[in-house]
């Protein structure tokens, strides 16, 4: 549908943009690149090995890793439509990127971000699924169910994009052509059109609202029944152990949707764009990066006390 859409376009003069970037200070540009390319570099290392050991591990061939390793994948990839082009902002004097490629970020980025919201609410069922009701954990948790909540994940992040982007390919770019971002957002764009944005403006706000509620409220109706069982937990070990194969995942999700909500949750009046320069950053560099050393860094800690509670005892 996109792509016909795009052959139909022949009314708009822009056929290219000039990502204005993180900062416009020449001091800073050399820094942020180093910052930047570090940044990505542990991203694939991390999203990398995480899902190459869990490949090769048969022991990790279960539901909970099955997921982290389709998490890492989307962080992986959401990280690589925008990073590298962000890393060219810094080294050039001008960043620009063609009306197809822009439009081609946009739709991939819309994909991913969405993907990784969804996915943690399909941990977050894993989990509850785990504690609630271990003994049908097996069943309930088969392949197929793991498989089907997956391709769940990707069908909504694919319809998500496709209208945003879809919509946002019928808008008219007259002669205003500076992206005030690093990358091709929504918001940026719309601010760039000179046709009216009304529906985009209100697809934006009813689509974010769906996509960013929808996950936090699957993931905190599964947090409420597993606080609950982990209440009626008489063992400390059984809690403790019960607790820390939890936390890693509502610190990764508290700051992909925190960060997200902030951009897109608020009107674009009330929010500037410098604000949500800073605020993306979050959700596609630094979150992407955090995944992995979270669960890593959780997973090391419970094997670890684990070891110390058997010692002792």
């Amino acid at each position: 549908i996109i792509f016909l859409i795009m052959e139909d376009r022949n009314h708009s003069s822009v056929t290219e943009f000039i990502l204005a970037g993180l900062t416009e200070q020449p001091e800073l540009q050399l820094p942020l690149f180093l910052l930047f390319l570090g940044i990505y570099m542990v991203t694939v290392v991390g999203n990398l090995g995480m899902i190459t050991l869990i490949g090769l591990s048969s022991h990790l061939h279960t539901p909970m890793y099955y997921f982290l390793s389709n998490l890492s994948f989307i962080d992986l990839c959401h990280s690589t439509v925008i990073t590298p082009k962000m890393l060219l902002n810094f080294v050039t004097e001008k960043n620009i990127i063609s009306y197809t490629e822009c439009m081609a970020q946009l739709y991939f980025f819309i994909v991913f971000i969405i993907a990784e919201g969804y996915m943690l609410a399909a941990m977050a069922y894993d989990r509850y699924v785990a504690i609630c009701n271990p003994l049908l954990y097996n069943v309930t948790m088969s392949y197929q169910r793991c498989f089907q909540l997956t391709v769940g994940v990707y069908i909504l992040a694919i319809t998500g994009s496709t209208v945003h982007t879809g919509f946002m390919l019928r808008l008219l770019f007259c002669k205003a052509n500076v992206v005030n971002h690093y990358f091709c957002d929504l918001f940026p764009l719309l601010e760039l059109s000179c046709s009216s944005i009304y529906i985009n403006q209100l697809l934006v706000i009813l689509l974010s609202a769906f996509n960013i509620l929808t996950p936090s409220l699957t993931i905190l109706a599964s947090y409420v029944f597993i606080l609950s069982s982990i209440l009626q937990i008489h063992s400390t070990e059984g809690r403790s152990k019960a607790f820390s194969t939890c936390s890693s995942h509502i610190s990764a999700f508290a700051v992909f949707s925190g960060s997200a909500a902030f951009m897109y949750l608020q009107p674009s009046s009330v929010s500037s764009m410098d604000q949500g320069k800073v605020s993306s950053v979050f959700y596609t560099c630094i979150v992407p990066m955090l995944n992995p050393l979270i669960y890593i860094a959780f997973a090391t800690y419970t094997t670890a006390n684990l070891n110390a509670r058997s010692l002792t005892h």
